[in-house]
C-alpha cells in the first residue's frame, strides 16, 4: 500500500484506530478478576490479546512516523537550509519504511475469523482403492504429524485403525498449537494419489484416495449437549492386542440422538479416557456442522472457492510419476512431492490462507 495518496491512508487510519481500541479493551478485561474465573472466556481473551499484540506494535510505529513525517515536512519548508535538507532526508526514510508497514498492516487488520486461533481436530480417512488407499491415509496421517513438527505444535492421537499392509483405515487426532485450526482447514477435502502400488506387478498406475476432515476444537460455550440427547455404549476394543485392548469393556461410542453423529473412541486405556476423547470429538463435530450450515448459506449467495466446507470434491493430487503436488482449487503446482509428503506444507498453506484472506477482505468491503 502506498504512502502517498489520501484514501488509503484514511482508511487505513481508521481500520487501525478500531484495532487499537480493541486492544485496550481486550487488556483491560484481562486484568478484570472476573476473567480469571471464566477459564473458556479467559482462554479465549488471551487469544484475541496474542493475535492483537503484533497490531498493536506495529501500528503504534505507523502512527509515530506519520506524526513524525508531517513534523519533517513543516521542517521541509523552512527557511534554514541545512535544516531543511536534513528534514527532507529524514521524509525519504520514512517514505521508504511506510509502504512495508502498511502491507504488513493491511493484512493484520484484514477480518479475522476467531475460529483460526483454535486447536484442531484432524480426521483422514481411507477412501476408494482397497489396501492402496489405507497405504496412502498412512502417508496424510505422516505428512501431518510432520508439518505439526516443523511448526512446534503438539499432535494427540484419539483413535487409529490400523488398514491393510500396514496403512491406516481411519486416524483421528488432535493437533494443538499456535493457529493450528487456521492453517490446517483447508486441508479438508478429498485428496487423491496416483502411483503404482507396491503390489502392483505390470508397473500400472492406480488412483485411489482418502478423505481429510479438520475441525475447530470445540469448547463448552460452542455446543450445548443434554445429557438426554447422547446415548453411550461400551463394548469390548478391537486391534493388536496388549493391557487394556481385547480385555476390558473400555472401548466407548456415544451417539447424538438428536444429529445421528457417531463418535467411537477405544485407544486410550480407560473407558473414563475414552469417554473423555470421544467427547472432545463429538463436540468438534457438532461444531463443525453448525460451520457448515452458516458457510453453505453464504455459499448460496456466492461462489466461493475455498473455505465453504464442501468436503465432496478432489482438492488436491500427488502424483508420483511426475513428483508433482497440484491443488486443484487454486490451481498451484509443485514438483516437491517428496517434500511435501515429509511435510513441507508451507508453501501450500500459505496460498491458500492467502485466497482466504482475501475472500474476507472482499466480505468486509461488499
Amino acid at each position: 500500500m502506498p504512502s502517498t495518496g489520501a484514501a488509503p491512508t484514511i482508511d487505513l487510519r481508521g481500520r487501525l484506530t478500531a484495532a487499537l481500541a480493541r486492544v485496550g479493551q481486550v487488556e483491560a478485561e484481562l486484568a478484570d478478576p472476573a476473567a480469571a474465573r471464566g477459564g473458556a472466556r479467559l482462554q479465549a481473551l488471551g487469544r484475541e490479546h496474542a493475535r492483537l499484540a503484533p497490531i498493536g506494535q506495529k501500528g503504534r510505529r505507523w502512527l509515530k512516523l506519520q506524526d513524525d513525517l508531517a513534523a519533517a515536512r513543516e521542517l521541509a519548508a523552512a527557511d534554514d537550509q541545512d535544516l531543511a535538507e536534513l528534514a527532507k532526508a529524514e521524509i525519504h526514510q520514512i517514505e521508504a519504511a511506510l509502504p512495508g508497514l502498511e502491507a504488513e498492516l493491511d493484512e493484520l487488520l484484514t477480518p479475522h475469523d476467531p475460529l483460526d486461533d483454535r486447536d484442531a481436530i484432524v480426521e483422514i480417512r481411507a477412501g476408494t482403492g482397497g489396501d492402496e488407499a489405507a497405504l496412502f491415509a498412512g502417508d496424510l496421517y505422516r505428512m501431518f504429524t510432520r508439518f505439526a513438527e516443523r511448526r512446534g505444535w503438539k499432535v494427540e492421537l484419539i483413535s487409529h485403525s490400523d488398514g491393510g499392509m500396514g496403512g491406516v483405515r481411519e486416524a483421528i487426532f488432535a493437533v494443538r498449537g499456535e493457529n493450528a485450526y487456521g492453517d490446517l482447514r483447508s486441508e479438508a477435502g478429498v485428496h487423491r494419489v496416483q502411483r503404482v502400488p507396491a503390489t502392483e506387478a505390470q508397473g500400472r498406475i492406480h488412483t485411489s484416495a482418502a478423505t481429510v476432515a479438520v475441525l475447530p476444537e470445540a469448547e463448552d460455550v460452542d455446543v450445548k449437549i443434554e445429557p438426554n440427547d447422547l446415548r453411550i455404549d461400551v463394548f469390548r476394543s478391537g486391534g493388536p492386542g496388549g493391557q487394556s485392548v481385547n480385555t476390558t469393556d473400555s472401548a466407548v461410542r456415544i451417539t447424538h440422538l438428536p444429529t445421528g453423529v457417531e463418535v467411537k473412541c477405544q485407544d486410550q486405556k480407560s473407558q473414563l479416557q475414552n469417554k473423555v476423547k470421544a467427547m472432545e470429538v463429538l463436540r468438534s463435530r457438532l461444531l463443525d456442522r453448525m460451520i457448515a450450515d452458516q458457510e453453505a448459506a453464504r455459499a448460496r449467495e456466492r461462489r466461493a472457492m475455498v473455505g465453504t466446507g464442501d468436503r465432496s470434491a478432489k482438492i488436491r493430487t500427488y502424483n508420483f510419476p511426475q513428483s508433482r503436488v497440484t491443488d486443484h482449487r487454486i490451481g498451484l503446482s509443485l514438483h516437491n512431492l517428496q517434500d511435501v509428503l515429509n511435510g513441507d506444507l508451507g508453501e501450500l498453506v500459505k496460498a491458500l490462507r492467502q485466497v482466504r484472506r482475501d475472500e474476507r477482505r472482499a466480505d468486509a468491503g461488499a
